[in-house]
């Protein structure tokens, strides 16, 4: 035996004057609801936060969690990209920000921006500049044209001479790490190599000498990269490092470093680069369709302040007045540590 199923059930019939019949508009029955005050609120976006209602208190939310929260500070479970191979500087210096690390070897700098922006990686290392041999500026070319933020920094000794060594034929390479490595593969009696203590240790080859750098504040500087920028803090040294441009006409840089003398704020690094192209905001270069500005110099410079401290705030605030292009590259902790 079968039934209908209750959405099927035909509606009861009504007799009419005429002798027929008409089916009675089946009826929805409802009942009130009743509400409190205090529960009713508005969804004026889609995050989904309620807003509380007219006269309730304001409602506190804590602030979001960042990668950098879910991560240990010695760097566990964080994936660092560089460029050379195992054992390069660069990785050194990853170690020494974060010594638990995992890190990535990269074929050329561009490929440790892209890993970091694919999520292949968490971070990416940087050599920015060397204290003798100055800035090396393909790599602040990078930074204009990706998104990527500093997050932190740490200064290690890369540089060195080979003239008290009596060693006469030198062959300039991109990857001091890799040049080991060449060396241990193709079983060079004759040659060797200035790399570091950990490349000895990987590829098998024994050390000649030791802290051969040409000079004890001979020092390079890296920088850490992430897609997000870390949120500033005044408990402890920070830097916030900027890229601007400038309208032509005198005393115009004047102005702009003015703003950070009248408030105090010391410059640890003031560089102009000449000649530099800004591409769209997704980093990528233009195409049809995406206009790029051009400029003829732009400025780099680091601040001893965090972007957490409004006197900071207010010179940059200052500077955006008059400024032609205004970027805040990232507010990190200063590295304190002897390189």
């Amino acid at each position: 035996m079968v039934a209908p199923t209750s959405s099927t059930a035909s509606s009861p019939l009504i007799p009419t004057g005429g002798g027929g019949s008409r089916r009675q508009a089946p009826r929805t029955l409802s009942m009130p609801v009743r509400t409190s005050r205090r529960s009713v609120s508005a969804y004026p976006d889609r995050s989904g936060v309620p807003l509380p209602a007219s006269g309730d208190p304001p409602i506190s939310l804590p602030r979001p969690l960042t990668s950098a929260d879910l991560m240990e500070p010695t760097g566990d479970g964080l994936k660092v990209a560089y460029q050379g191979c195992p054992g390069a500087y660069s990785e050194a210096a990853a170690k020494k920000a974060y010594p638990s690390c995992h890190t990535v070897p990269c074929e050329y700098f561009e490929t440790a921006f892209q890993a970091v922006e694919t999520c292949v990686a968490d971070r990416a290392v940087l050599p920015l500049e060397n204290s003798l041999g100055g800035s090396i500026h393909r790599n602040y070319d990078l930074l204009l044209r990706h998104r990527l933020h500093i997050v932190g920094e740490a200064l290690a000794q890369c540089e060195q001479t080979l003239t008290k060594l009596g060693i006469e034929h030198r062959e300039a390479v991109d990857d001091t790490a890799g040049a080991a490595k060449l060396i241990a593969e193709q079983k060079l009696q004759d040659t060797g190599a200035v790399a570091s203590s950990l490349a000895a240790e990987l590829y098998g080859l024994d050390i000649l000498a030791q802290n051969i750098q040409d000079d004890t504040d001979n020092v390079t500087r890296f920088m850490m990269l992430a897609r997000e920028p870390i949120i500033p803090r005044t408990d402890k040294p920070f830097k916030t490092s900027i890229v601007f441009s400038l309208e032509e006409g005198p005393g115009q840089l004047f102005k702009a470093l003015a703003v950070f003398a009248l408030r105090k704020i010391n410059l640890t690094k003031r560089e102009l680069i000449g000649a530099a192209t800004l591409y769209s905001a997704d980093g990528k270069p233009p195409t049809q369709g995406k206009a790029s500005t051009h400029f003829d110099y732009l400025f780099y410079v680091d601040l001893e302040a965090s972007m957490a401290d409004p006197n900071a705030q207010n010179a940059l605030g200052n500077l955006k007045e008059f400024a032609t292009f205004l970027r805040v590259l990232g507010s990190y902790p200063t590295d304190v540590s002897e390189a």
